[in-house]
C-alpha cells in the first residue's frame, strides 16, 4: 500500500506542445557516450521553444528523478543554446514519450528511518572541469528529496570532490530531519554531525551507488538498473 506520483497528463502536454507526442521513445535519457558542453553546436536564432522546454522539465524532475542529471545539465546551457542543445532536449522528450506512467512510489508500511546516498563525478566536464554533485534521500524506504547539481568551484581530486557532495547531502538531511520533528515524527537518530557519530558515512560499492544515475549519463542495462533500484517504477494496474 501507499501513493504513486507521477505527472502522466503534464508529460502528455508537454509532448503536444512541442510536436513530439508521436516521437519514437529511447531507452535512455541522453545516450551514455554524448559530452555536451557550451561550444557544442551552433546557436539557435530563437531559443524561446528551448527555455520553455527546460521550464517544464525542470517542474516535471520534481517527480521523476530519472530526468534530473539531464535536466541540471541542459539548464546550464539556457544563456546560449544550440542546435546541439535542443536535439539533448528533443531525446529527454522521446526518452518521456515512452515512459509516462513512471513515478515515485511512497510506502505507507516502512520504518521511520532516513537514509541517503551521495555522489560526485570528478571533473568529467572537459570544458569546466566543474564536479556535478548528486544525492538521494529517503524516508521510509521511500524517495523524498533528490539533486543533481554542478559544483561552485573545480575540486583537485575526486575525495575532494566526494567530500563536497557529502556535505551537500549532510545540509539536506539535517533540513530534513527538522522539518520531522517539527510535524511530530520522532526519529531513531536526528541527522547532525559527523564528528558526533549521529551521522553515519559508509562507502558503497560502485554496483550499490544509487546515486551515480544523477551524476551522468548511463548505458541503457545500468541505467534500467538503477532506476528500479532508485524506486521509480510504472504505476500498477487498476
Amino acid at each position: 500500500m501507499g501513493l504513486h506520483l507521477m505527472q502522466r497528463k503534464y508529460i502528455l502536454d508537454l509532448l503536444a506542445k512541442t510536436k513530439m507526442l508521436g516521437a519514437k521513445p529511447v531507452p535512455t535519457p541522453m545516450a551514455s557516450s554524448s559530452q555536451l558542453t557550451i561550444n557544442s553546436g551552433i546557436p539557435l536564432t530563437d531559443a524561446k521553444e528551448y527555455h520553455m522546454a527546460i521550464g517544464s522539465l525542470q517542474y516535471l524532475a520534481m517527480t521523476t528523478p530519472d530526468i534530473a542529471f539531464l535536466v541540471n545539465r541542459l539548464s546550464q546551457f539556457m544563456h546560449k543554446p544550440t542546435d546541439a542543445h535542443w536535439q539533448a532536449v528533443k531525446r529527454v522528450l522521446r526518452y518521456l514519450a515512452g515512459t509516462t506512467s513512471l513515478g515515485i512510489f511512497l510506502r505507507r508500511d516502512a520504518p521511520l528511518t532516513v537514509h541517503a546516498f551521495s555522489d560526485a563525478d570528478w571533473g568529467r566536464d572537459k570544458a569546466t572541469y566543474v564536479s556535478t554533485n548528486a544525492y538521494l534521500i529517503y524516508f521510509g524506504g521511500s524517495l523524498v528529496s533528490w539533486s543533481s547539481k554542478k559544483q561552485r568551484s573545480v575540486s583537485c581530486s575526486s575525495r575532494e570532490a566526494e567530500y563536497r557532495a557529502v556535505a551537500n547531502t549532510a545540509s539536506e538531511l539535517r533540513w530534513i530531519c527538522s522539518i520531522l520533528h517539527e510535524l511530530g515524527v520522532t526519529l531513531p537518530t536526528a541527522s547532525e554531525h559527523i564528528q558526533s557519530g549521529v551521522l553515519q558515512v559508509a562507502q558503497i560499492s560502485g554496483d550499490d551507488q544509487l546515486a551515480d544515475a544523477l551524476t551522468k549519463p548511463l548505458p541503457p542495462p545500468r541505467f534500467t538498473e538503477l532506476n528500479f533500484k532508485i524506486g521509480v517504477k510504472k504505476l500498477p494496474p487498476s
